[in-house]
């Protein structure tokens, strides 16, 4: 198996975001957190942005809530220089930063207050995406941090990361919104007669669909769009861009799962097309055991002799029964733990076979949920090399 060196990674000044993606389940927010520790702790100033509404970051951190902003994670060993701060992105505040900065206060009022625009930015599909890019962007702007740990968000799909920045670009640059906005670009009384004129059929059959006055806050709303948005489409490609950059690298998440892994492979496979830098995959709750010589079929046989010889007992005060199904409960429970392990080998093995360029880091599985700093230390030391 092709290794993956974390700490190489993390501990090279040339990297400076980190990408955690994979799909749901499979520990992204934990990597991202342990990762981002783990080179704060070596030296690095590290902002971890996570777009998961869990609040197992913030718990696992000590923080007692994450926001908008950056907060400064204590309890960090920062006697190497580095820093750890950690935000989760709040989706709706992100759109209404955009459009303060984009807007005097008076049109960006406006449109705070235009119930299109809060639907869209609570709700419209592929806006967290986007949001997270946007963030990203701010933040790799600043320049305050030298390392961006980026927490994808969760989502039936993996990819849909790669594909909201297209797909909201596409929604505001498409037809319906060109033509919903032609007469705001008219101005005055020319608006209305071109409205009455030329856009009278198809309005009118809009507002039979969505309503007369939902098609006015449409119309309001595009009409601000234009001239606050403008470069919408601008941020969305120069973040993509960044995404393919000199010193971002992409870190597929997964587990030893069938549906994972193949889910893993599909995203590795799209990162090459887009030419995104993969570094590697990072494969959570692996299984193992220091008890491998004793085979499971072995193991099943012992306990199936254990128990019927403890069966075959005729003093039942004895605690010799007793003692006997006790080991042959452990002897199956042994049994049962080879073929997981075994499962996950193969599992990993068809991964491998297919991509054996992709290096692998593996993390054990743990006996708990990690739940502190500790805890993400634990991940982090298994990641790096101890």
């Amino acid at each position: 198996m092709n290794r993956l060196d974390i700490d190489a990674l993390i501990d090279d000044l040339g990297t400076r975001i980190l990408v955690c993606c994979g799909s749901g389940g499979v520990g992204k927010t934990t990597t991202a957190a342990a990762l981002g520790l783990r080179a704060a702790e070596r030296g690095r100033d590290v902002v971890v942005l996570t777009i998961d509404p869990a609040r197992r970051l913030a718990q696992s951190m000590g923080l007692t809530e994450l926001d908008n902003t950056p907060r400064r994670v204590v309890d960090v060993d920062e006697s190497k220089g580095g820093s750890l701060h950690a935000m989760m992105l709040d989706m709706k505040r992100t759109f209404d930063e955009i459009v303060e900065q984009h807007a005097d206060p008076e049109r960006a009022q406006q449109i705070l207050d235009n119930p299109f625009y809060q639907s869209l930015s609570s709700s419209f599909a592929g806006t967290q995406e986007y949001m997270a890019m946007e963030k990203l962007g701010q933040l790799h702007a600043t320049g305050e941090w030298d390392l961006i740990v980026v927490d994808t968000p969760p989502s039936r799909s993996a990819l849909d990361f790669l594909d909201a920045p297209q797909r909201l670009g596409s929604f505001l640059d498409g037809r319906l919104i060109r033509i919903l906005s032609a007469p705001a670009k008219v101005g005055g009384r020319g608006a209305l007669k071109f409205l009455s004129a030329g856009m009278g059929l198809m309005t009118g059959a809009l507002s039979k669909v969505v309503g007369t006055h939902l098609l006015t806050d449409i119309q309001t709303f595009v009409a601000a769009l234009d001239t606050t948005f403008g470069g919408f489409r601008k941020r969305a490609d120069a973040t993509y861009k960044l995404l393919q950059a000199r010193g971002t690298s992409f870190l597929v998440v997964a587990a030893p799962e069938k549906d994972a892994l193949r889910e893993a492979a599909y995203f590795v496979e799209r990162l090459g097309t887009e030419r995104m830098p993969l570094a590697g995959l990072v494969l959570n709750r692996v299984h193992a055991t220091r008890a491998g010589r004793l085979s499971a079929e072995r193991s099943v046989a012992a306990a199936e002799a254990l128990t019927e010889q403890a069966d075959g007992e005729q003093d039942d005060e004895s605690p010799r029964p007793a003692d006997l199904r006790l080991v042959a409960g452990l002897l199956t429970l042994h049994a049962e733990r080879l073929r997981v392990i075994d499962r996950e080998e193969r599992m990993r093995t068809r991964f491998t076979s297919i991509h054996p360029e992709v290096r692998v880091a593996e993390v054990p599985a743990l006996p708990g949920d990690v739940h502190d700093l500790d805890g993400l230390r634990v991940i982090g030391q298994s990641l790096g090399s101890g």
